[in-house]
């Protein structure tokens, strides 16, 4: 249906833009404008014991989680590898997943391999229009929202602080996504909706301008979440034992990810915007890839990259389509993230805080 409004422009599987992206952002921001998301997809988790079932291996603590509250959580594999994160919404009679659509299948497929004797049904809403937006305009009131149990399913993204049991790595005052009032729909009458409309990519500006990782680009078969402070919103340190949770709490308390996310701000004298993949270099080794860019209407070209731990601080170069871009690294992941400096460090033999004199303890 989307494809029909004018001036819509797809780029694959998403509407790129509507005619000016940079327009259509200033619009975003603002809370004016809708976002097709043709690229998410609705899972549906019924059943009396879908919360307690799916705190029992996520990364997210669930139980109890109140109707109409809103989360996100990480399925991590035994070594404490992202393997599927979701968008979660619940209404007090069902638990909702929303996926990048890349993950959803394989993510609803797994989630019904553990459903085992539990009370909990798996369900990929497939034919579910979403649309997204920002809190705080007029974009929500023209949009006419599901509620199958009494709760309309609008989920707000948790981004914008640091969520209970989770602990923020970016050593930043006014983190930039305390702004990202990011908020996604489910409608229930997509024929009703009007503009403005935005695309993908002011979508993806804003996103990039506010640090917030997505499957889709953030992770690959290494991605641990303290790699892209995910701690800040989708792991509850304090909640029990699931997968992958001995490599979370061992990471966290002794610091040092092996890698870790950065925001680069191009050179805007090129007009090649680097792909995700593109090797970020420091001086004539490769440090790290990019993971996403976009142009964002007031920071101009900006990127996020995965970079190794050892990457140093400072101006980097990205390479994209032969061309060396100059690119300003901000830190986002200190390379020593952790909880490390809360934590006395003691000798193996003494167990005194190293650097203590033994005779104060007489």
């Amino acid at each position: 249906m989307f494809d029909s409004i004018p001036g819509a422009v797809r780029e694959g599987d998403v509407i790129a833009h509507f005619g000016n992206p940079l327009i259509e952002q200033r619009q975003l921001a603002a809370g004016e404008a809708l976002v097709p998301l043709t690229d998410r997809t609705l899972i549906e988790v019924a059943g009396a014991d879908r919360l307690t079932w799916l705190d029992s291996f996520t990364s997210q603590a669930l139980k109890g989680l109140p109707a109409g509250a809103s989360t996100e959580l990480l399925v991590l594999d035994p070594q404490g590898r992202v393997e599927h994160a979701a968008a979660v919404f619940e209404d007090g009679t069902a638990t909702w997943l929303i996926a990048d659509s890349a993950d959803a299948d394989a993510l609803a497929t797994w989630l019904q391999r553990m459903v085992f004797r539990s009370r909990v049904t798996v369900t990929v809403k497939s034919d579910a229009v979403l649309v997204g937006f920002f809190a705080g305009g007029g974009a929500q009131a023209r949009v006419a929202v599901a509620a199958p149990n009494g709760h309309a399913l609008v989920w707000n993204d948790p981004w914008q602080s640091v969520q209970p049991g989770g602990h923020q790595y970016a050593a930043v005052d006014g983190h930039p996504g305390a702004d990202y009032a990011w908020t996604i729909a489910v409608l229930d009458d997509a024929d009703a909706l009007t503009g403005p409309f935005a695309g993908a990519l002011a979508a993806e500006a804003l996103r990039v301008a506010a640090w917030r990782p997505r499957w889709s680009h953030e992770v690959d078969e290494r991605t641990i979440p303290h790699e892209a402070d995910w701690i800040r919103s989708a792991v509850h340190l304090d909640k029990g034992c699931y997968r992958g949770q001995e490599t979370v709490a061992k990471v966290h308390n002794l610091g040092h990810p092996p890698r870790r996310l950065a925001a680069l701000h191009l050179d805007g004298s090129e007009v090649t915007l680097p792909q995700p993949g593109s090797p970020v270099l420091a001086g004539d080794a490769e440090v790290g890839q990019v993971t996403s860019a976009a142009l964002h209407y007031e920071d101009g070209p900006i990127a996020l990259a995965m970079l190794s731990r050892r990457a140093p601080i400072g101006d980097l170069v990205v390479r994209a389509d032969g061309v060396d871009i100059a690119a300003a690294q901000q830190v986002i992941v200190p390379a020593d993230a952790g909880a490390t400096a809360e934590v006395p460090r003691l000798t193996r033999l003494s167990r005194r805080p190293l650097g203590e004199d033994p005779r104060n303890s007489r």
